[in-house]
């Protein structure tokens, strides 16, 4: 008995004095998306809040962008599991990929330890005011008469999944038109040369509040507490439009539990602080939390449903 519990005392000892050491250089946490993108902002407040924890230690946001965010995933699914590199994975790396790209180079439940579900926020429809509908009903009606175009950021993003759940949930044909970049599809919503979008609360909070936009529906329980005036989709009689785009914290595989408790208790730490609510609240993100285990079950779910919604949509990398 004494042997053995030495031997699991020697196999527990290098990874908490590893916790206890780390961190002994700045850490890198890879955003795989460009600058200015929904991913990027979280990023650098998750950046701060992790710095916070630590005492003020330097954190260093690389934005690795390319292939729906698959090269900074990559990136980190290779790298050394010492805690100094981690990922702010979402939704479609880490849940909707795996169905759309069959040369996926990660597995997403395998070549990552999960830390934390960090953040989520809720999608709207968004339509020009010239296109003359003023609510769910009203948009769907026009678009049984003629084709109506709905913009999404890109393909296998949250706005594509969520024209993929309006057709399913009112039997209504949508022309798809994925954007590389989603505020240039606002320009051409704002300029007529698309009908409507689905989109991230603060990329058309502005719009909708100036009246240049008009949100018909937003998903959720509730409304949104920073654009109450939007009804939810439930409200309108279509509660299964109810996709959220999330975050979340990984490491490399086989990262030390002790350095994946510490990294689990900083962020769940974080997110109940005056700084992180005043930052959610101005980009319209709530906050989740939790521990790894909850991260895990939440994400295994998150890649069934998906599967099935990209199956029965026919939804694939070129559409």
């Amino acid at each position: 008995m004494k042997r053995r519990a030495l031997l699991a005392s020697s196999l527990v000892a290098p990874g908490l004095a590893r916790a206890q050491a780390w961190p002994d250089r700045p850490i890198r946490l890879v955003v795989p998306f460009p600058g200015g993108s929904s991913t990027d902002i979280l990023g650098r407040i998750a950046a701060q809040q992790l710095s916070r924890g630590l005492n003020g230690a330097t954190i260093v946001v690389d934005n690795r962008a390319g292939a729906g965010g698959t090269i900074g995933s990559q990136y980190v699914a290779q790298a050394a599991p010492d805690g100094l590199t981690l990922l702010l994975g979402t939704i479609g790396t880490h849940t909707v990929n795996p169905h759309l790209m069959p040369s996926l180079p990660y597995d997403p439940m395998r070549d990552f330890t999960p830390i934390i579900a960090h953040s989520k926020t809720k999608i709207l429809l968004v339509v020009r005011p010239q296109l003359g509908v003023r609510s769910m009903a009203e948009f769907v009606a026009l678009a049984r008469t003629r084709p109506l175009s709905v913009a999404s950021s890109g393909t296998g993003t949250t706005g594509h999944l969520a024209q993929a759940l309006l057709g399913e949930a009112t039997g209504i044909t949508t022309t798809h038109v994925p954007y590389r970049d989603g505020g240039r599809a606002v320009t051409d919503l704002l300029s007529g040369q698309i009908d409507s979008m689905f989109y991230h609360t603060q990329f058309v909070r502005s719009h909708i509040e100036a009246g240049t936009m008009l949100g018909l529906g937003i998903t959720g329980a509730t409304r949104s507490d920073v654009l109450p005036g939007v009804p939810t989709f439930a409200e309108g009689g279509l509660p299964a439009i109810n996709i959220e785009a999330w975050w979340a914290i990984y490491a490399p595989p086989r990262l030390p539990a002790p350095l994946t408790q510490r990294l689990n208790g900083i962020f769940n730490a974080a997110l109940t602080e005056p700084e992180t609510r005043t930052a959610f609240a101005r980009n319209g993100v709530e906050g989740m939390g939790g521990s790894p285990e909850d991260l895990a079950s939440f994400q295994r779910a998150e890649l069934e449903r998906w599967r099935e919604v990209i199956r029965r949509a026919n939804i694939t990398v070129d559409s």
